[in-house]
């Protein structure tokens, strides 16, 4: 177990960062996409969707190619001393890149499901539009957002390629609970490699029974 624990708890950490930063871009994001109104729409919406359906490991190099020492962003970010690659860091934006989609769609379902005239009631009473959104059309949207919330945070915690690129296979650095797997079976540790996939299996169902009692089944399908 003590070989279970260390990616356990690094791979917890890598998804709750994750998840934070896909909630806020993401609830942001969808606010923008539900309320604009152009035939571009679509376009910037499918582009935003692009890590849900596009290999882990194509994304993990377009991630290198950005965040790299010899990348558009990466030799910027090496000369103010901050290097991605090779560290925890560099997993939760793997991990936020790839789950990023599950939040951006049900943001934008969400928002869009709220009926617009309990917002154009609250304007007619004065209120401002950052309280119409806080006191009105979040809390409306909350449990869509929190569906893909949820999702997103399973996800971001079984992600492999994507975080094999960037972050590496380092033990107790960069290993999370899906390299750890791969790293034992790959050595033909099989009862590492047991012990991992159990750890995995009961924290996956332990997420989404926590998922089943705070959002209802039908808002989940309803979010997706």
């Amino acid at each position: 177990m003590e070989h279970a624990w260390i990616p356990l708890l690094l791979s917890l950490k890598v998804a709750g960062w994750a998840t934070v930063l896909d909630f806020i871009f993401g609830v942001a994001t969808g606010l923008a996409l539900a309320r604009w109104r152009s035939g571009a729409r679509d376009v910037v919406d499918s582009l935003l969707t692009l890590p849900l359906v596009m290999p882990p490991t194509v994304l993990g190099y377009y991630l290198l190619v950005l965040l790299g020492r010899r990348g558009v962003l990466g030799a910027w970010l090496d000369r103010l001393g901050i290097q991605l690659v090779f560290t925890w860091q560099g997993a939760v934006i793997a991990s936020m890149v790839v789950a990023f989609p599950l939040v951006l769609k049900s943001a934008r379902a969400a928002f869009e499901s709220v009926d617009p005239q309990l917002e154009r009631a609250a304007r007619t009473l004065g209120v401002s539009e950052a309280a119409i959104f806080f006191r009105v059309t979040l809390p409306l949207a909350m449990r869509g957002i929190l569906a893909g919330t949820l999702l997103a945070f399973a996800r971001a915690l079984g992600e492999f390629g994507a975080t094999l690129m960037i972050a590496g296979n380092l033990p107790g650095r960069t290993q999370t609970l899906s390299v750890a797997v791969y790293a034992a079976v790959q050595a033909g540790d099989d009862r590492t490699a047991n012990v991992l996939v159990l750890v995995t299996s009961v924290t996956c169902v332990a997420i989404l029974l926590l998922a089943g009692r705070l959002v209802p089944q039908h808002s989940l399908m309803t979010s997706r």
